[in-house]
């Protein structure tokens, strides 16, 4: 089974653009045979800490992260088993009882902004994408998103940004494209570098 099973780690900060390129790959392939897993379903349980200290939490550095569990179900899934993943609200911010349940498929993609900074979760993909956007660029597309869908307000959003995004995308995302195979330039018109990933993926199935 792990033989023709391809997992993709796609990477990049806030607002890249990843959710564009992961959609992207999923067009090109049947729904059956590709499955997606989100680094947002593996913030680590808080259920020892209150919902004071909870809200504290630096949801933008590598600790937040179950990567061990992540490693885990990616493993299981290579060896054919169903895995039950997580679902976290960011309302509680804690894991919730609920469970998706994620059978294997041919590719696996697995996204999110700190998904290279685990070795041994890096070592589980067999290929690797950082999507890069300018910094300006990334910006204002979480400013759309966090004001827009999220109710926030602007000083907010920007005082998170500077307090927390962007030291962390400095520190732990942007040296991690020197992992990736293959770097995506963030531009709606980049249709080369999916039609390199859709080739490898062809190549391997």
């Amino acid at each position: 089974m792990s033989n023709n099973m391809l997992i993709i780690g796609i990477a990049g900060g806030t607002g890249s653009g990843k959710t564009t390129v992961v959609n992207q790959i999923i067009n090109q392939l049947p729904t059956n045979e590709v499955c997606v897993i989100s680094q947002d379903s593996y913030y680590k349980a808080t259920d020892e800490l209150s919902y004071d200290e909870r809200i504290k939490i630096n949801f933008d550095h590598p600790r937040a992260i179950d990567f061990e569990l992540l490693v885990q179900h990616l493993k299981d899934l290579k060896s054919g088993q169903m895995i039950e993943q997580p679902v976290y609200s960011f309302v509680a911010h804690n894991r919730t009882s609920d469970t998706v349940k994620t059978h294997p498929r041919k590719v696996i993609i697995v996204e999110g902004i700190l998904i290279f900074n685990s070795e041994e979760l890096r070592n589980l993909f067999d290929i690797k994408i950082f999507v890069h956007a300018e910094t300006d660029e990334r910006l204002i597309r979480r400013m759309r998103r966090d004001i827009t869908e999220r109710g926030r307000d602007i000083n907010e959003v920007l005082n998170r940004y500077q307090d927390t995004l962007k030291p962390m995308h400095q520190q732990f995302i942007e040296p991690t494209k020197n992992y990736a195979d293959i770097i995506i330039p963030n531009d709606r018109y980049n249709t080369v570098a999916i039609d390199i990933v859709r080739t490898v993926i062809n190549e391997r199935l």
